[in-house]
């Protein structure tokens, strides 16, 4: 049990890799804060979880839904000592001048500005406890960008940076912040990704330039996320790991 005892918060939970991270963590132990925008997506995977997890609805780019997600952790279980943030969004892969401000706009508040609120919300009870752990979904697009994304690179590029400052600046605190990078993944984003239908033949074209001939799976992201969580990385922080097949080689 890696995490026994430990408080973990993860966002946008309510499927995806979220929802593998969530799972896992409660299978090795921790208490955990399963936070989705969708209210209905949260109860289910907290319900299928069982008296580990507490359910929370809240819209992480803005201060009332994180205050929501901290406030529900709390009452639940008590002051995280674990933030997973997942939650994410994306435009569809077109060209850069074709995306519109809304879409723009929203990317960078859920994807950017939700890592600002979550650590205004958790670094001080972090602080007062002792340490903690900030685990942020970065990507690959941060790393090695596709044509098509350029906003969502942009925005993934800021969270694989903020995640490094974070881990120098919160290293006295015995906080570690560490950037997970997954390469394109199976999940409800896919499309978005591809820019085009989700069909055996399109998905091929993407998994021929992944070395390991697959794309990411929950579990890939979830275990990677444990490891970073637990005390075998206590000496690991500012870390962007690429959970990509061998995409960044």
């Amino acid at each position: 049990m890696r995490l026994e005892n430990k408080i973990a918060i993860v966002t946008g939970a309510g499927g995806g890799f979220g929802e593998g991270i969530a799972k896992l963590f409660a299978e090795e132990g921790a208490k955990v804060c399963v936070a989705d925008i969708r209210a209905d997506q949260a109860e289910r995977v907290a319900s299928e979880i069982g008296n580990a997890a507490v359910a929370a609805a809240g819209d992480v780019s803005t201060t009332a839904g994180i205050e929501a997600i901290v406030s529900a952790t709390r009452d639940a279980f008590g002051e995280a000592d674990i933030v997973v943030n997942n939650a994410g969004v994306t435009h569809r892969n077109q060209p850069m001048l074709e995306v519109d401000e809304e879409t723009f706009d929203e990317i960078y508040a859920v994807n950017v500005k939700s890592l600002f609120l979550m650590a205004k919300a958790t670094v001080p009870a972090m602080r007062a406890k002792g340490g903690g752990s900030i685990i942020n979904i970065g990507s690959t697009a941060g790393l090695r960008p596709r044509p098509g994304l350029v906003w969502y690179n942009g925005s993934k590029g800021a969270a694989n940076v903020i995640s490094k400052s974070m881990a120098v600046e919160l290293a006295p605190d015995n906080i570690r912040v560490n950037a997970i990078c997954p390469v394109m993944g199976e999940t409800g984003l896919l499309e978005h990704f591809m820019g085009v239908p989700d069909t055996p033949e399109n998905r091929a074209r993407f998994v021929a330039t992944i070395p390991l001939g697959r794309m990411s799976k929950p579990l890939d992201i979830a275990r990677a996320a444990l490891w970073l969580a637990s005390e075998e990385a206590e000496f690991i922080t500012g870390v962007e790991l690429p959970v990509d097949g061998g995409r960044c080689v």
